[in-house]
């Protein structure tokens, strides 16, 4: 082919992909309706399923059991049916108990019946040391319970709970051991459990589906799975995301409910998504939490990578079912529908918020402690077009006095869209342009997608072509599909040999032209495929070990995601802490890196619905995210693009980022006003972050999210439950977004008993009620909560690196008993070592008008890994202090330390005078105590 129709037909494809999606059109994808095993368990009815659980029994430590058919009358048609339908092989039902009150369930084809094929179970998500966990069952206990007229298996799960098998009709749940024994969660309550067996092809047999010209050929038939989950004295159930919705997540059906759609989990490449939908955008994380007043928080996960549909069931769904459940119990019934796999599920009893995602991630992994440098703010576009280009706007940042620690760049910066190249014209002096970056404290990121470009020419198409190592489609040849480069073909992630092969392209000598200030993005890792059905590879597309694409599709950028962040690990001799943004993520992701939230667009909306699609992804485990500041696409109003920043700030994942036909939209080109208020947001992101950086290290021990949902710190406050437009960041910081253009004022509020700070005036403000406050153009609402400390650094420096000597300042905030508490950490911000005890965690206890620092956890470091810090803290703010003190003195060296009215903020906020401890000049690593005299 010429080189003149090959780019035409390119643009093509790359105009069709533009225009087809780019405004969302609803005919691109398929809803329930137009996807079979959707459809078909929609239809279903409570009561449907006919399974009975049999031959009972302990084994390795699990309660193992059939599931097979119960033999009921038939009539003389139905008899004529069976003859011409396969029979119902039995199933192989196995319970294991973990410590922490965590039941797995697994049901899968029975492999000694030899069915066409082994159903894929998704591998690598479950962390190895979470087996170690598992409690070994002794006994079992068989009884029939009050109210059945079957027998039932009941095990031991924790001292407080305890897992029932119900045998007839087939039932799973999780009660309480004492009291009325009140139910927790349960599986097939309903009746609606169904499981289609792989079959071998027949002649006459047509199994294919079509959508909008593509054909899936499904060799092995129908294999999809569904069943009803319930969770008890539930007022809203959250998560499964990735969706641009509310945080409590919506009735999809029941009475009321019409024309709605499932939740869908299927990662794909949406252009331009619409917001206030359960369309399914990159990610698919299948783990849903309850939470209500009465109980607590429950969760359910399922490990299952293949397309899935889940609906919220209404009240008063099921007034036609025979089918009896405690009627004392408020509960809310979910439906869950998976193309394929089998059921590997896990049900967490909780009983509070972060008890549940600590028992998710106990399965799942703690979310990777990050580097210091990408918890400040990163700079994108599509694209920055040069090295002449990326020169320029590092110098602005610094000529306007804005911080920022990360630029990036865009497809555009390849040699053809060749990943790991660059433009020989446009950046011919690659290290140099990274090393002048360093030289401030700066790094850059550079995107590699999973998509190769075939060209005989390209040494890494040539390599995995010459290996065996890409996809193939359903005859075996390897898969061509259309991105950004035109031809390409996609590395069989699920192989761990190729995910090897792909981690040493990013050493130093694969990788021409990288620095170890380099870091990495992982875009279209759905995987996006232009011309691919749904804009995505086909489901009959084989994997590794003959893996159907259907089975494994939501973890291929998973593996993606895995794959490159091992390769940084590798290429800095284990000693440097990785950096991958991801677009795609499944259960796990959290160990691996960041993800953002996609091609969002320039709209007050999508400002709105940012919020709750962050805290969707820290209730399932996934901390490090954000929204592209100011919509990827489309021009933001200064009005709005200063607004995003304000929240932005507070973002996990705080990156401003651009489509390349937008107008340039730098911090400083929307006049001295707009670039002074956007200055002042990133300002306010590099002042707390040793704030962030210490919740960092509690979500990467805990799984305890960044950014929360009120209801995670105030879980008995109803007026929190739904409440989706505020947040917490940690448990110190409530802040309240602005979503209306030229708002005057706005509703706050405030949970809890005890009063909030305003974080930038220190005016107080009463809890347990709602105010009405004014609304400025200069920053949106935030407070502090009475009772806690915050750490944070008020020095501006040009980055974060800049800033790892300077002095402290801790801003306590009183309760109504004079009394508050904070934490503080500190590591060398970027390598292992921290692992190895090489850091420094301080409690800040104040109380009886003393405040002491006292260690926690582990020494300060390991003689193989020391870790020092002469790093001291320097002002020290009081809220709701009594003026009149004059000093303190610091214990044990006896020095006297001056008090004195002082500024909460150094530059910006608005004026205000605090009781301040000035020069106390104490340091971070040492035991003390400051007494107020």
């Amino acid at each position: 082919m010429s080189r003149t129709p090959y780019l035409s037909l390119l643009l093509l494809l790359a105009l069709l992909h533009l225009s087809s999606v780019s405004s969302w059109k609803r005919d691109e994808f398929r809803n329930c309706n137009q996807t079979p095993f959707c459809k078909r368990a929609r239809s279903r009815k409570p009561g449907f399923c006919s399974l009975i659980a049999t031959d009972v029994s302990i084994s390795d430590g699990d309660v193992i059991a059939k599931l097979i058919p119960k033999d009921t009358p038939q009539t003389e048609k139905e008899e004529e049916e069976q003859v011409h339908q396969e029979p119902i092989k039995p199933l192989i039902l196995s319970l294991s108990v973990y410590q922490d009150g965590i039941l797995r369930l697994k049901i899968d084809e029975d492999p000694t019946l030899d069915p066409p094929k082994k159903r894929f179970e998704v591998p690598h998500v479950v962390v190895p040391e979470f087996e170690a966990k598992k409690l070994w069952l002794q006994r079992i206990s068989t009884k029939v319970i009050d109210g059945d007229t079957s027998s039932s298996s009941i095990v031991y799960l924790s001292d407080s709970y305890e897992a029932v098998l119900r045998h007839e009709p087939f039932e799973v749940y999780i009660r309480e051991k004492e009291g009325n024994q009140n139910r927790v969660l349960s599986l097939n309550s309903h009746g609606l459990f169904d499981f289609e067996q792989l079959r071998t092809k027949k002649e006459g047999d047509d199994w294919e589906e079509r959508f909008r010209g593509h054909t899936d050929t499904r060799p092995y038939g129908p294999q999809s799975i569904s069943f009803d989950v319930s969770f008890y004295d539930a007022d809203f159930v959250y998560g499964i995301p990735e969706h641009a919705s509310s945080l409590a997540l919506k009735p999809t059906r029941g009475p009321g409910v019409e024309h709605s759609e499932p939740y869908r989990l299927f990662n794909l490449d949406v252009f331009e998504y619409i917001h206030d939908s359960p369309f399914g955008l990159y990610g698919s994380i299948p783990f849903m939490l309850s939470h209500g007043k009465s109980r607590g928080t429950s969760g359910f996960f399922w490990l299952n990578a293949a397309e899935m549909q889940i609906d919220v069931l209404g009240s008063n769904w099921d007034t036609e079912s025979s089918i009896a459940l405690p009627l004392s119990q408020r509960r809310i019934d979910t439906v869950w529908m998976s193309e394929a796999g089998i059921v590997d599920a896990f049900f967490f009893v909780g009983p509070a918020p972060k008890d549940v995602v600590r028992q998710y991630t106990t399965v799942t992994g703690n979310p990777a402690m990050p580097q210091l440098f990408s918890t400040a703010y990163h700079q994108n576009r599509w694209n920055y077009r040069d090295e002449e280009d990326v020169a320029n706007v590092d110098s602005k940042f610094d000529e306007y006095d804005i911080p920022y620690d990360v630029l990036w760049l865009d497809i555009e910066h390849t040699d053809g869209k060749r990943y790991f190249t660059w433009d020989k014209v446009l950046f011919p002096n690659p290290q140099e342009m990274q090393r002048k970056l360093y030289g401030k404290g700066r790094h850059m990121v550079t995107i590699v997608d999973p998509h190769i470009k075939r060209d005989e020419s390209f040494h890494l198409h040539k390599e995995a072509s010459k290996k065996g190592y890409y996809v193939k489609d359903a005859t075996g040849k390897d898969y061509d599909g259309w991105c950004w480069p035109g031809s390409s073909s996609y590395p069989d992630m699920l192989n761990p040999e190729i995910r090897s092969w792909w981690a040493e392209k990013f050493s130093f000598e694969n990788y021409v032209g990288s620095t170890p200030s380099l870091y990495i993005w992982n875009d279209m890792n759905e995987p996006s495929v232009f011309n691919g059905p749904e804009v995505t590879m086909p489901r009959d597309a084989l994997h590794y070990g003959g893996v159907e694409h259907r089975e494994l599709h939501n973890a291929y950028g998973y593996y993606f995601h895995m794959a490159t962040a091992d390769g940084l690990i590798l290429r800095g001799d284990k000693k440097d802490r990785p950096f991958v943004l991801s677009r795609a993520f499944f259960p796990g992701s959290q160990r691996y890196g960041a993800v953002w939230n996609g091609d969002n667009s320039a709209e007050w909306d999508h400002l709105r619905v940012s919020v709750p699609m962050i805290l969707s992804l820290g209730l399932t485990g996934i901390s490090f995210s954000g929204a592209d500041v100011g919509g990827f696409f489309g021009n933001p109003e200064p009005e709005l693009l200063v607004r995003w920043y304000q929240l932005g700030a507070f973002y996990p994942f705080f990156r401003g980022h651009a489509h390349h036909d937008t107008k340039r939209r730098e911090p400083w080109l929307f006049g001295e006003r707009n670039t002074e208020l956007i200055r002042d947001s990133i300002h306010t992101r590099y002042t707390l972050l040793p704030y962030f950086y210490t919740l960092f290290r509690e979500a990467n021990t805990s799984g305890a999210p960044v950014l929360r949902p009120l209801w995670m710190e105030f879980p008995s406050d109803e007026a929190t439950f739904s409440n989706d437009e505020a947040f917490m960041v940690g448990d110190s910081l409530l802040v309240q977004g602005i979503y209306n253009e030229r708002a005057k004022r706005t509703s706050v509020y405030f949970p809890g008993g005890q009063s909030w700070y305003d974080f930038r005036s220190g005016s107080v403000y009463k809890g347990g009620m709602t105010h009405n406050l004014d609304v400025s153009e200069e920053t949106i609402p935030a407070f502090q909560r009475a009772g806690t400390i915050i750490p944070r650094k008020d020095r501006f420096r040009r980055s974060s690196t800049q800033m790892a000597n300077d002095p402290y300042t801790l801003v306590i905030a009183l309760n109504s008993s004079k009394a508050a508490e904070g934490v503080l950490y500190v590591d060398d911000g970027k390598s292992f070592e921290f692992e190895e005890g090489a850091y420094i965690h301080r409690r800040f206890v104040f109380s009886d008008g003393k405040l002491a620092s006292t260690k926690m956890g582990t020494s300060v470091g390991t003689a193989k890994y020391p870790f020092f810090s002469e790093c001291v803290i320097d002002r020290i703010i009081l809220l709701g202090h009594p003026s009149g003190p004059k000093s303190a003195i610091i214990e044990p060296s006896k020095v006297k330390t001056g008090i004195e009215m002082g500024p909460l903020w150094i530059r910006g906020g608005r004026a205000s005078n605090v009781l301040t401890i000035r020069k106390p000049n104490v340091r971070i690593a040492d035991d003390w105590t400051i007494k107020i005299l």
